[in-house]
């Protein structure tokens, strides 16, 4: 009965992740992948996961997060294409969106590329970013200096 109770729990409190931030989690995985089609698989495969797992998850949001970048990451390998398209009708859209920027971020490596996301479009801490990608603090930091410095580069503002 214990199970039954902890799983519920489990998909109670992952369902208020889902809510609270599938939107911006799929807004930062297109800005990271720059394919509507992997930023809605990564979001749908890792809230199914965590269903799965349930109560085995300590820190769901985290995970979620984690996991939606790892599988974006291995879907973008798998399709060798990092070619960004235009927002889809109807997709979620941010109404402040840089196209110029988008393109320069799909330059970054991959992991400079989320930790400028999640810094930068989910406004995440250095600790955050370190706790749902599972990269060490000190390397995150390194990635985030990084990142902005081939940023500057890309869009012409070596200052």
């Amino acid at each position: 009965m214990t199970s039954i109770v902890a799983l519920a729990a489990a998909a109670v409190e992952i369902e208020a992740v889902y809510r609270q931030d599938g939107d911006r989690l799929w807004r930062a995985l297109y800005a990271f992948a720059g394919n509507e089609d992997v930023a809605s698989d990564a979001v749908a495969e890792a809230f199914a996961q965590a269903l799965r797992r349930g109560s085995e998850i300590r820190d769901p949001r985290s995970w979620v997060w984690r996991s939606a970048f790892r599988i974006a990451a291995g879907d973008l390998k798998r399709q060798s294409n990092l070619a960004r398209g235009p927002i889809p009708e109807g997709a979620f859209q941010d109404v402040h969106a840089d196209d110029e920027l988008l393109v320069a971020v799909q330059q970054l490596t991959p992991r400079q590329r989320a930790v400028i996301v999640l810094h930068y479009y989910a406004d995440c801490s250095v600790r955050e970013i370190a706790r749902r990608t599972g990269i060490n603090p000190l390397a995150v930091r390194a990635h985030l200096s990084r990142g902005r410095k081939h940023l500057r580069v890309l869009l012409g503002d070596e200052r």
